[in-house]
């Protein structure tokens, strides 16, 4: 996935992008980009799996987009989940994805995740593919907006709730730094890795926190 593309986009050009996919759904049945590819999705569920997180565990998808990380813990057997996204085409994309598979156990909700609503709260998983390193790229106050995510991550996540973090901007030791307050690392998930003048590196990192 290229972040650079992807990820610098204004509100309305947002819009636009999920307007466009919503169409091409509806034309035809192509649900759009899977943010990170498949290998993501199952890393999330293989973690959650390995833990034993119960499957009636509330879990919301921060930035939700077209929905399908929810639809495959659907299919994995979870049976709390919660989707948001702050367009309203991501949110009829997800829908209208959601119908096609024939899933009921999945709630979706436009949001601004940084300014949630007071029902949004009492989660013991929260995941996030992309959606934090598209606010870091905000060029209106993205330090202010980077820090009202770590208060938005902290009101609606339970206390020792855990926090799943995929992102292509970030490094580990700069994550651990925007989530210091607050977090504490667990794990480092593992990821793809490539090697550029003889170093090793990863395009990806992917992080669990628990909430203190």
């Amino acid at each position: 996935i290229n972040c650079s593309i992807l990820f610098f986009r204004s509100d309305s050009s947002w819009d636009a992008a999920y307007e466009r996919e919503l169409q091409t759904f509806q034309d035809i049945g192509d649900a759009g980009e899977i943010w990170f590819g498949e290998e993501s999705m199952v890393r999330i569920i293989r973690w959650l799996e390995k833990q034993k997180v119960p499957h009636d565990s509330p879990v919301l998808d921060i930035g939700t987009g077209n929905g399908v990380l929810l639809i495959e813990l659907a299919k994995s057997g979870y049976t709390n989940l919660t989707g948001i996204d702050y367009s309203p085409s991501a949110i009829q994309l997800s829908e209208k994805v959601r119908e096609k598979e024939g899933i009921s156990d999945i709630k979706l909700k436009v949001e601004d995740f940084l300014a949630p609503s007071a029902e949004l709260s009492g989660f013991e998983i929260c995941i996030d593919k992309g959606t934090f390193d598209a606010i870091s790229l905000n060029p209106d106050n993205a330090v202010a907006k980077r820090k009202q995510y770590v208060r938005s991550l902290c009101s609606v996540l339970k206390p020792e709730g855990f926090f799943l973090i995929t992102s292509c901007n970030w490094t580990k030791e700069e994550l651990l730094n925007e989530f210091r307050e607050g977090f504490e690392i667990l794990e480092e998930l593992p990821t793809p890795k490539f090697c550029f003048g003889g170093r090793i590196g990863n395009s990806v990192t992917a992080l669990v926190f628990q909430r203190k």
